[in-house]
């Protein structure tokens, strides 16, 4: 890949980063930020397809792995739902109704696409760019901090998503699987945000 489409790419990504900032946190238009984000990279995705029909297989939309990599991550998420549940048992934050059910089928969509943008652009481009020749740990680092500057201004989001950019970001540079990473990160995002945050992402987005 050229080294300028490494730039561009994650010039690109950190440029949605800040518009979600602007858009869904100041703005509060949330629905046009998800609309405006997908359409542009789904356009880009399809776009670079056609220029190089191998390129799903180097941002890691790939088979490869899927299984193995979904049961080794099972158990730590079964793990950190149980302790979203306790915290928001303890600090009375749980909301328990029916949108947690449509968000935990359409936050995965979400999940990879935010996979695809933090791991799939930024650490895989980091790492397949000769310029700076960078270890592994400080692309963890670098990319685990911006996506966890993406969630400001809420610091406990700030502090779960940059968590889990450092395990997912060390999981994608080992086996490059965006599938998994994108599932489990849309179930956790959601029950984060019911059980811990104590938000309803789906009146947030929907208004009802």
């Amino acid at each position: 890949m050229p080294r300028d489409k490494h730039l561009f790419e994650i010039i690109a990504a950190i440029i949605t980063g800040l518009g979600k900032i602007l858009l869904m946190d100041i703005l509060q238009q949330k629905l046009l930020f998800i609309l405006l984000t997908c359409s542009f990279w789904i356009g880009y995705v399809i776009w670079s397809y056609r220029a190089d029909s191998n390129i799903f297989n180097h941002w890691g939309f790939k088979k490869d792995n899927f299984q193995s990599q979904f049961l080794q991550l099972f158990p730590s998420f079964l793990i950190c739902v149980g302790l979203f549940f306790l915290y928001g048992w303890y600090f009375d934050t749980l909301i328990l109704n029916w949108h947690l059910l449509p968000i935990l089928l359409c936050y995965p969509i979400w999940g990879v696409i935010q996979q695809f943008l933090v791991v799939g652009l930024i650490a895989s481009n980091l790492k397949a760019q000769n310029q700076w020749s960078l270890p592994n740990w400080l692309i963890i680092l670098i990319t685990a901090i911006l996506f966890g500057i993406v969630h400001y201004p809420f610091p406990l989001l700030i502090v779960g998503t940059f968590l889990l950019a450092i395990v997912y970001t060390a999981i994608y540079l080992k086996d490059q699987n965006l599938w998994v990473l994108g599932i489990y990160h849309g179930w956790l995002g959601a029950f984060f945000y019911f059980f811990v945050l104590n938000r309803d992402p789906f009146m947030e987005v929907f208004g009802i």
